[in-house]
């Protein structure tokens, strides 16, 4: 027989088994990614920024100015023609990751199908994320709660600032506020609030140019709906409850509702990156039209 539970408020906040098993994740985490993604410019890590600055990789050599010391000077280089150089290293920045985890009230949700309810699966998955992260060079900090850190106790930092915030109990979506520039979001959540407000509320974090990806955690009863005979559904967060008479007669319609809806929220995606890719997709759009397909002749198909 199926059974469900809810966590209450005190049950949906990290302890010290989900931290334990974050960590041990973390290290179980393929290295090879982190490898693979340094390789892009956009990939995550130290990023030079294509111009002087503080960093370790060599950038250019410029003449001495009147005025700067005398340390500065490359003498190697500067033995080849007489002048004086300095040798500039190319401005190196790690970049910014902003995690938010969704501890609302439908996250406490379990059945006997799970090993573990959705919050803890969302907090391993999320502090699994910025120990790897960290250890890759990157900053990660939660949205709304600490900043961008490259702390070795990442983990327990975020942690201790999820255990002091109370409220973020009651948020089932990201806060409203754009992020900075070319940051990184990851929202980690069940999707379950209405599709038109997850996807403002993505559009409104994105508006400054930032990206972002979501991670949705579900339940196997939430996939599949298995009952049978009479049911009482319950809205953990609004407190609305449906009697149903014949609930093996929804499972049907339940999982395409549920499909429409994580369908409304890839698109809602897809348009984002849309409305921020539009001006390079148009000139290539114009290019083509104006030269056609590059080497057309010599295509075989």
């Amino acid at each position: 027989m199926l059974r469900t539970r809810v966590l209450p408020s005190t049950e949906r906040q990290p302890v010290r088994p989900v931290i334990t098993a974050s960590l041990d994740l973390a290290a179980r985490l393929p290295r090879l990614i982190l490898e693979a993604r340094r390789v892009s410019a956009s990939v995550h890590g130290i990023h030079g920024r294509r111009r002087a600055g503080p960093g370790e990789t060599f950038w250019q050599y410029r003449p001495l100015v009147t005025g700067e010391s005398a340390s500065r000077i490359d003498w190697r280089r500067s033995a080849r023609d007489g002048h004086l150089f300095v040798r500039e290293r190319e401005w190196e920045a790690s970049h910014a990751i902003w995690l938010w985890i969704d501890r609302s009230a439908s996250m406490g949700f379990a059945s006997s199908l799970a090993m573990a309810s959705k919050v803890d699966r969302a907090l391993v998955a999320g502090f699994a994320l910025a120990e790897t992260l960290v250890e890759g060079g990157e900053r990660v900090g939660h949205l709304g709660l600490t900043r961008a850190l490259a702390s070795r106790r990442i983990v327990e930092t975020l942690a201790q600032a999820l255990l002091a915030d109370g409220k973020g109990q009651d948020a089932d979506m990201p806060p409203s506020a754009p992020l900075p520039r070319l940051a990184d979001a990851i929202i980690i959540t069940d999707g379950l609030s209405p599709a038109p407000a997850l996807s403002a509320r993505i559009a409104t974090m994105a508006s400054s140019g930032a990206r972002g990806h979501l991670l949705l955690i579900a339940d196997p009863i939430e996939e599949t709906f298995p009952f049978t005979g009479q049911a009482e559904l319950f809205d953990l967060e609004d407190g609305l409850s449906l009697r149903v008479g014949d609930a093996g007669s929804w499972g049907a319609e339940y999982r395409q509702r549920l499909e429409a809806h994580r369908d409304a929220i890839r698109e809602a995606e897809a348009a984002q990156w849309l409305a921020e890719n539009r001006a390079a997709v148009e000139a290539a759009n114009d290019w083509f039209e104006a030269n056609g397909l590059p080497l057309k002749d010599h295509r075989l198909f």
